[in-house]
């Protein structure tokens, strides 16, 4: 058997490194990045435990005019609607003084639930991983520290099959204009290019947010699927309005699912001198009940841009208001 490749993403152990941080934050968009870290604790008084970066932003690769800020924030208790409606009114806010962000988008949790153990693997690591701590406690100090195996690329997807309803009826809901287009497309394209590169994640021993090198991973070991892959890549970056892409996107994403690319499915060799460690399959299986997702609830921020798609994923099998997804059962 072949000894095990370590990747960039991780350290020496083998774990997933902390993506981002304040110092690669781009000079555009350090006033905005130095108003998200004090505004949340004018919003939240006393219940703000922490607020935190992820996405472009803190990872150096944001475009000024083009990207949007990705915030998460976690409070003493549950969030309430209040809650919400003060988050809303904090992202309108910050989207309106400052152009450089191409819309605001909030995750807001109890802190509580970010370290309990239905989401030991799901937010947990988003929280860990993925996010740039602004202010407050850094939950990532007592939560475990993760490797590019299958707990997580299991905990972090619920099932495609049950998500593809849900993007029908937002492109049906869409507007017709191409303003409101371009955000499903990036919106769809990156979950896309997410759940493919999760599949193969712990085939391959490593990680990136990158959504060119996520999209020639799952090219490794699904050559046949490689091209789409790359195109959705391309979209996920720069955005189509064309009035077909949405429906484009969906119908592949539907089609990889019914076509073997789901869990369970077998995966063909990577290239050579590219070979990972261990022989077999990855399995991404539809996680246990337990717990849900308790953020804003916002589909898209006062833009129209939608969450990021590094963002921990509702799932339609836990109760909540939201839909996640997998590469995964398709009906």
């Amino acid at each position: 058997m072949a000894d095990t490749v370590h990747r960039p993403g991780l350290d020496a152990q083998g774990h997933i490194r902390r993506e981002g941080s304040l110092a690669r934050v781009p000079p555009a968009f350090r006033p905005v990045v130095s108003a998200a870290r004090e505004r949340p604790a004018d919003t939240f008084g006393t219940r703000l435990n922490g607020a935190y970066l992820y996405g472009s932003v803190p990872r150096g690769t944001a475009h000024a005019g083009r990207s949007d800020l990705d915030l998460l924030v976690t409070l003493h208790g549950d969030p309430t609607a209040r809650d919400r409606n003060a988050t809303r009114t904090l992202e309108e806010r910050l989207d309106d003084e400052f152009p450089e962000v191409d819309g605001v988008g909030t995750l807001l949790y109890a802190r509580e639930r970010v370290l309990s153990g239905p989401e030991r693997h799901d937010l947990g690591w988003f929280v860990s991983c993925l996010c740039t701590p602004l202010s407050g406690e850094d939950l990532a100090a007592l939560l475990p520290r993760y490797r590019p195996d299958a707990l997580p690329a299991r905990e972090t997807n619920g099932d495609l099959a049950l998500l593809l309803p849900r993007w029908r009826e937002r492109i049906a809901a869409a507007d017709g204009t191409e303003e409101a287009r371009r955000p499903l497309v990036r919106f769809m394209s990156r979950h896309l290019v997410r759940t493919g590169f999760t599949l193969v994640m712990p085939r391959w021993n490593g990680w990136t947010s990158d959504l060119t090198e996520m999209a020639e991973v799952f090219g490794l070991y699904y050559p046949q699927r490689a091209a789409r892959m790359r195109a959705a890549a391309a979209l996920g970056r720069e955005p189509s309005g064309d009035p077909a892409r949405p429906g484009v996107v969906r119908r592949r994403t539907g089609s990889m699912a019914r076509r073997g690319v789901r869990a369970g499915a077998r995966c063909e060799s990577p290239s050579a001198g590219l070979t990972p460690g261990g022989p077999g399959a990855v399995r991404v299986e539809r996680p246990a009940p337990g717990g849900h997702r308790a953020g804003t609830g916002r589909a898209r921020n006062s833009r129209g841009a939608a969450p990021n798609p590094g963002s921990p994923r509702p799932r339609p099998d836990r109760p909540g208001p939201a839909v996640g997804f997998s590469l995964g059962r398709a009906r």
